[in-house]
């Protein structure tokens, strides 16, 4: 048995300054006497929002001794803005001070490499744990009452108020709003996400008809005035024009919502969320989901766009006189990235937005976080524009093969990502969140980090700026008006949702593209800078005392390594269950960006005898990371990445 050095922790630094305090900063010592969690996030991540959700109750059960400390840590150049990241922590409910560090300061001196990442703080200041990903919650519960009982027992231990002071709410009649879906009769019916409730819209967009759902935080059936949703966002109607279907994003389900009646039931998801190596097809109800966060009627089915887990699934309503319809897993392998090809080998990274074309040809897709825009079509359906995408083809190296394909109009990737417009293989975007197919085969982008609505044209390869300085738009929708006035046509407009300014704003629709300066961004992550040839790919994780790795049903973990550009690993790349991998970096490539999944499952030990108990709660841990590396004569053999990991000065 060895015995560990014990780690101070380090000061929370960050130039951006401190929410959620009262306008006060927060120093660590202020904190002594009781545990606290770091939480290092931003708030484009969906994993970011799981752990938000995971850490709810644990912050409430032990609110006189536990702190959370939310430290932001920016990925896109929109997240370093702090009006953004105030607009985020009320947005997704932050119940704790948040530190705003644009500078990764604090992320360097912790040694983070992943969002998100939890890092667990004595009473004493000294770091105990560190957790990346997902999935860690019972670990972390487990630690922080056996963490209160140890320090009340030495004396260390102090009682108190938390820091955390609620902002005033401001008035206004839409808080955050998602997505947005055009009535029948003419009106809007639109997700008011932070406030948990769908909301009806006259025509004009602004007079309020309805709010369905208490307001409350919750997964409840029943009527418009006591049914509950949990930060709602995608609206779809089903072609039998009665009945709107709502992505309930934080309840990990599928609502209906019928207008005629105000009645809200669910059709389909668990209310828990889905995990690695859980179903991906069966009956919809006793099947889970992971954060939908958009739907859409394509190819005879309703379609997902399942942010959680990087895929789109589909739901096939029940026959004629059925109780139960179906779910399943149609593209994506919940490897977070961009590939292109056949649908079930495609990578997605966080689908946030989705919209069928006029002709039903293709399904166009927002796909935030590698800022693309993409689509989804058979592959011996119309390639019109083919030209334009060659690209996007060549980075698959698929084939057309009669099924679903998936195929990139524009975007390269997790980190690069900018405004600029022209020729669609240059163009970039950042963190779309919307798309909207448009007369002639054109889709309208909401381009929601930079503040834009733009426009993908398949027939010339080119994107185009249609309006700018629209906060933080999340969606749109299409309204055309017959003319009034003799040989008038049919007018378009196009009715935007901005999140951050809490309305809907219509837009004519422009002849001609407004005029931006490019601007190209790379993430401010620094690169690792490692050695050519043979590099030792370790992924630390130590079962959280009281479990044991659950190997009932064969290995317990599972490991995938992929890269950008592919040619970067000439071995090494792929799928297994060893956490431990040679790679082997070709020659002639200098930089890039490494992928890895990990998975780790545990089960409850609580006698430390090796063997889980007779019926155990067993947990998954996951997380996937994006390393981007330099390769130099001075760089490192070995990158160690943590999955879990304790560092606690106690005998191991």
């Amino acid at each position: 048995m060895v015995s560990q050095a014990r780690v101070r922790a380090p000061e929370l630094r960050g130039e951006g300054g401190w929410i959620n305090t009262g306008g006060r900063d927060l120093r660590l010592a202020d904190l002594r006497g009781r545990t606290v969690i770091l939480d290092f996030w931003t708030f484009c991540c969906v994993n970011c929002l799981h752990v938000l959700d995971e850490l709810r109750e644990l912050e409430e059960r032990h609110r006189d001794t536990l702190v959370i400390v939310g430290v932001h840590s920016p990925k896109f150049a929109h997240e370093a803005d702090h009006q953004a990241v105030v607009d985020a922590v009320e947005r997704y409910q932050v119940a704790h001070p948040v530190l705003d560090d644009p500078g990764l300061e604090t992320w360097k001196q912790y040694a983070v490499r992943a969002w998100p990442t939890l890092v667990v703080i004595d009473p004493e200041g000294y770091v105990v744990a560190q957790h990346a990903g997902e999935g860690h919650a019972h670990a972390i519960t487990r630690l922080v009452a056996e963490l209160e009982r140890e320090h009340a027992a030495k004396g260390t231990l102090r009682r108190a108020g938390s820091p955390y002071e609620l902002p005033e709410p401001e008035p206004t009649a839409l808080r955050f709003p998602g997505k947005v879906l055009r009535l029948p009769e003419g009106g809007f019916l639109v997700s008011d996400t932070t406030r948990h409730q769908l909301v009806e819209l006259a025509p004009d967009g602004e007079t309020v008809l309805r709010r369905v759902g208490s307001g409350e935080r919750g997964l409840v059936d029943g009527g418009a005035a006591e049914a509950r949703f949990s930060e709602p966002q995608g609206l779809a109607l089903l072609p039998d024009g009665k009945t709107v279907v709502v992505a309930d994003t934080v309840n990990h389900a599928l609502r209906s919502y019928e207008p005629d009646s105000g009645e809200v039931r669910t059709l389909a998801g668990t209310g828990e969320q889905w995990w690695q190596g859980a179903a991906t097809d069966g009956p919809a109800r006793r099947v889970a989901l992971s954060s939908p966060w958009d739907v859409e009627w394509f190819d005879g089915r309703l379609w997902i766009a399942m942010a959680g887990v990087h895929q789109l699934w589909t739901y096939t309503p029940p026959a004629e006189g059925g109780a139960e319809g179906t779910v399943r897993a149609e593209a994506g392998t919940t490897n977070e990235g961009l590939v292109d090809g056949p649908a079930a080998e495609a990578w997605f990274a966080q689908p946030s937005g989705l919209s069928a074309s006029a002709d039903g040809k293709r399904l166009w897709v927002a796909d935030s976080e590698t800022s693309a825009v993409r689509w989804i079509e058979r592959a011996d359906g119309d390639r019109q524009g083919g030209d334009a995408d060659g690209h996007a083809d060549r980075r698959a190296g698929g084939q057309a093969d009669g099924g679903l394909h998936v195929r990139t109009a524009a975007g390269t990737g997790l980190f690069d990502f900018g405004h600029r417009d022209g020729e669609a293989g240059q163009a970039l975007f950042q963190h779309p969140l919307g798309v909207t197919a448009l007369p002639g085969g054109r889709v309208a982008v909401s381009d929601t980090y930079n503040h834009a609505l733009r426009c993908y044209d398949p027939a010339t390869g080119e994107v185009t700026t249609l309006a700018t300085d629209l906060r933080e738009l999340s969606d749109a929708v299409l309204v055309e008006h017959a003319g009034e006035g003799a040989g008038e046509g049919t007018r378009a407009e196009i009715v935007v949702v901005e999140s951050a300014r809490h309305r809907l704003t219509r837009l004519r629709l422009p002849e001609e593209a407004v005029r931006v300066d490019p601007v190209a961004h790379r993430t401010q992550r620094s690169a690792t800078e490692v050695a050519p040839g043979e590099l030792l790919l370790d992924v630390v994780f130590q079962a959280p005392e009281g479990q044991k790795p659950d190997d009932r049903y064969g290995p317990s973990t599972r490991l995938v390594v992929g890269s950008t550009p592919p040619e970067l690993l000439a071995e090494g790349a792929g799928p297994g269950t060893d956490l431990r991998r040679r790679l082997r970096l070709a020659e002639g490539v200098a930089e890039g960006v490494l992928h890895v999944s990990a998975t780790a499952a545990s089960c409850d030990d609580p006698d430390g005898a090796g063997e889980a108990a007779e019926y155990p709660a067993c947990h998954v841990h996951q997380q996937d990371w994006g390393v981007p590396v330099r390769v130099t004569g001075s760089g490192t053999r070995r990158l160690p990445l943590v999955l879990a990991g304790m560092d606690d000065g106690r005998e191991s």
